[in-house]
């Protein structure tokens, strides 16, 4: 399973429900990285899309705990056990966990190759992604050359579970 997220320098993720920054280019990476598989999601991100509908071309999977929540389109688990039995059917190269914070930290565990935009700004953001520059278990193995949107630079990175398999 892979974990795909644009980050700032303190791995900042998001603030007040929203992402930090507008980078086109690091949607187009986001659309093309993840066009044709499967997308792991908790509720409030889904509900951060366009008129809180799915991502198009795209398999989702919303994991939330609330029990009544069933938007269309979308397939809910209700619990990390119920989403890892779902993603069973995928192959693990095709799962993308694309947010939010909770759902990272969660599924992190599970994954074996991260693919973050690094954005060179701090955001004073108050949603986090663990930094995986200072855990042991990754290693960074790929960088993209530095990219600017709107005067915010930033670089594509990728990350490989060093220490075995994920779990």
């Amino acid at each position: 399973m892979n974990l795909i997220a644009a980050a700032d320098e303190a791995w900042g993720i998001g603030k007040d429900g929203g992402l930090l920054a507008h980078l086109p280019g690091d949607m187009k990476y986001f659309r093309e990285t993840t066009q044709g598989k499967v997308v792991v999601m908790g509720r409030k991100t889904l509900e951060s899309f366009p008129g809180g509908k799915p991502l198009k071309n795209r398999t989702n999977i919303v994991l939330t705990r609330n029990g009544a929540y069933q938007p269309e389109g979308v397939r809910v688990c209700r619990s990390r056990e119920e989403a890892l039995e779902a993603l069973k059917e995928f192959p693990p190269e095709d799962v993308f966990v694309i947010g939010g914070g909770e759902i990272y930290r969660e599924l992190l565990p599970y994954c074996s190759r991260a693919y973050v935009t690094h954005i060179f700004h701090d955001f004073k953001a108050d949603t986090y992604l663990p930094d995986l520059d200072s855990d042991p278990d990754w290693r960074l193995s790929g960088t993209g050359e530095r990219r600017e949107d709107g005067g915010i630079a930033y670089e594509f990175r990728v990350y490989e579970r060093c220490a075995g398999f994920a779990q």
